[in-house]
């Protein structure tokens, strides 16, 4: 395996991304972005990566605050992460600098991206998804926000990315009411999504080191199973050389 920090910039900043692959491999193949958790991007999303390259991508840990921008605090991150939800057109700017980093990535196919992401990250991948990004498939959202951006109430625009949502039932920042609506919005917009719920886990059932369960963060070993299992699946499906239009090809959506 292959690890390397790519720098990459927009108008506004300098970024550095954190790009895994098999460097034996000689042909392009899709390629797969990590949106990190609210602290920005950390070990775990980079590790996140690097199994993604295992799996035969090029996973790519995105930076969405800025090169050396991270947070050591529930102050610090929120501070960092809350432009970005207030401004949700910056955020997808953001997203769309990423994407382009890694579509020119001489390992990748770029017309068979990925992404992933978690808890803010898992918003920023459904974001992805709701922009209709040429050659993004499939996106993966772990216990993420669902929340759409202001003015986007679904079936303005067709959107023929696939959305998989992996959701902790008793998640006190995505309760039943928003994942009712995330639903709804997706429906409208004709979307191939699929939800997957967790009975009795809550928020970061992913991340080892989320132990408070009395407000609804806390790590659970099967939930984190399954949903790495089903993910793995998904992106299989969805990244498929095939084109695009020919995967899982159901009737029109009722």
């Amino acid at each position: 395996m292959q690890t390397e920090f790519i720098s990459y910039a927009d108008s506004q900043m300098q970024y550095a991304g954190y790009a895994a692959f098999d460097g034996a491999v000689t042909t392009r193949r899709p390629g797969v972005l990590v949106f990190h958790a609210w602290a920005g991007q950390d070990d775990f999303a980079r590790a996140q990566a690097e199994k993604l390259a295992a799996l035969g991508y090029v996973g790519f840990a995105v930076d969405m605050y800025g090169k050396g921008r991270r947070g050591n605090s529930a102050q610090e991150n929120s501070a960092l992460m809350q432009p970005c939800m207030q401004d949700r057109a910056m955020l997808l700017a953001r997203a769309k600098c990423a994407l382009n980093t890694l579509q020119h990535h001489p390992q990748v196919d770029r017309h068979r991206i990925g992404a992933i992401g978690f808890c803010f990250g898992g918003l920023c991948a459904m974001d992805v998804a709701r922009a209709g990004l040429e050659g993004v498939r499939g996106v993966v959202s772990f216990h993420g926000l669902l929340g759409a951006p202001v003015g986007v109430a679904g079936g303005a625009n067709p959107l023929h990315t696939k959305i998989l949502a992996l959701h902790g039932w008793n998640d006190p920042i995505a309760k039943p009411d928003d994942v009712v609506a995330w639903a709804n919005e997706l429906t409208a917009s004709g979307c191939d999504w699929t939800l997957q719920a967790f009975g009795h886990r809550g928020h970061a059932f992913t991340n080892p080191e989320a132990a408070d369960a009395a407000n609804g963060m806390q790590f659970c070993e099967l939930a984190n199973r399954r949903g790495f299992a089903a993910m793995e699946d998904f992106l299989r499906e969805t990244l498929s050389s095939a084109p695009a239009a020919q995967i899982g090809a159901c009737p029109t959506p009722v």
